[in-house]
């Protein structure tokens, strides 16, 4: 199902089912007492709906949650095509792992329904909605059965109307890494709404997302043996890797021209430059081929055939420069080095954690233009100057700086 097909149902179905719900849970909350959270929790759901690289920045609150409830089962209820990285980052059993089918109205209705009932009969205590604004998400967490729900309100904002129905609510905060926002609804299932407690702890962006991948040093040096005999310039060349697509929000995309410049000069200093990306993005790359002009630029989209093999391929490189998108937080999970472009979205918000990371910001007056408050829809006219006002020239200095530095050190920040 089209992305703009499922924002109409979710505005205008979604709006409708919410304020029905809202009646229902205002009528019978008049006989019941407020749902407490118990501190013998058996069973946790959390619902994530959104891009695969959200999963990396909500690791600190699954580790959170598993600290406060030990005695817990975590379930986790997702879109099926983003269960890859839950399966590998293993956040909780296979069984306890749920998803619904996106690609089509009927099948979307259909797992709906489906999961819907499988959480009821297991007797879910308490539901974590990490979704914005979204009205299915806020619908699955009353579908679910759990007394406690712990969500996003948009409190007083005009037209984000998603109910009444969270039980545990938080205002959602647009200036608040979202790492942190993610950690405040697991503080939100003890305490009630917030921020009405005011002993809610002062927290820093979390170092780390708490999540890692085992890999073993025969299991790298296989793969790093194949990248060589498949692309032999990796072989006495240290790799630097650019992803150029800007996947299902192309506005996202630091200007083609660019990423070919930094590559030339990459090229022309010695390093070897792998063109990563879904098999979408074949064209673009062998745009950039054309255009960088050498032999050492290398073609890798569509060579990792899973997101374990993406990391992998990290671990082979020394540098990656990206857009926006699940790369740049699958990257904190290995020890490469990244740069990642922000313009449409914000790195304040969004950017990846960890201290192996550099965010390239312009900051014009319109940067950044999506949140959760326009439900990511731009009013750019696609002339996206958020990100073509950062020139490729002082990037390729600052990786060329990474580069030539010892081994460990970390890039500085962009005017450092």
């Amino acid at each position: 199902m089209k992305l703009q097909t499922q924002r109409l149902i979710d505005r205008w179905l979604g709006q409708l089912l919410c304020s029905v719900v809202s009646g229902w849970v205002g009528l019978s909350s008049l006989w019941r007492k407020p749902a407490v959270m118990p501190q013998d929790a058996r069973h946790i759901l959390v619902i994530l709906l959104s891009e695969m690289g959200s999963i990396v920045l909500a690791g600190p609150m699954f580790a959170a949650l598993r600290q406060r409830y030990p005695q817990a089962a975590i379930h986790i209820l997702q879109l099926k095509k983003n269960q890859e990285v839950t399966r590998l980052l293993s956040l909780t059993e296979a069984a306890q792992m749920h998803s619904i089918d996106d690609s089509g109205g009927l099948s979307l209705a259909g797992d709906i329904l489906r999961v819907s009932a499988k959480l009821r009969a297991l007797g879910i205590d308490a539901v974590i909605d990490c979704e914005l604004f979204s009205r299915v998400s806020a619908l699955l967490s009353f579908a679910c059965g759990a007394p406690v729900r712990s969500g996003f309100t948009p409190h007083t904002q005009e037209g984000l109307y998603r109910g009444s129905f969270i039980t545990h609510a938080i205002p959602y905060n647009p200036y608040q890494h979202i790492s942190l926002q993610f950690l405040s609804l697991v503080d939100a299932l003890r305490a009630g709404s917030m921020p009405r407690n005011k002993a809610a702890p002062i927290r820093s962006v979390p170092e780390n997302s708490a999540l890692s991948v085992a890999f073993t040093p025969a299991e790298l040096c296989a793969y790093r043996d194949t990248l060589g005999q498949d692309h032999p310039a990796t072989q006495s060349k240290r790799l630097v890797l650019l992803y150029a697509g800007g996947g299902i929000l192309p506005e996202r995309a630091w200007p083609q021209a660019h990423y070919a410049r930094v590559a030339q000069g990459l090229c022309h200093k010695g390093y070897a430059v792998g063109l990563i990306g879904l098999k979408d993005d074949a064209a673009l790359a062998q745009q950039l081929k054309t255009q960088v002009g050498s032999d050492l630029c290398i073609d890798l989209t569509g060579y990792t055939r899973s997101i374990r093999e993406l990391l992998m391929l990290f671990y082979a490189a020394d540098l990656l420069i990206t857009n926006d998108g699940g790369p740049g937080h699958f990257a904190t999970l290995t020890p490469i080095q990244t740069m990642v472009f922000f313009g449409p979205e914000t790195g304040k918000l969004y950017g990846p954690l960890g201290k192996r990371n550099v965010v390239l910001e312009s900051g014009i007056a319109c940067s950044p233009c999506l949140s959760a408050y326009n439900h990511r829809l731009t009013f750019c006219d696609g002339d996206n100057q958020c990100l073509k006002r950062i020139a490729p020239d002082p990037v390729l200095d600052q990786a060329l700086v990474f580069l030539q530095a010892p081994p460990g050190a970390v890039a500085p920040a962009p005017g450092a």
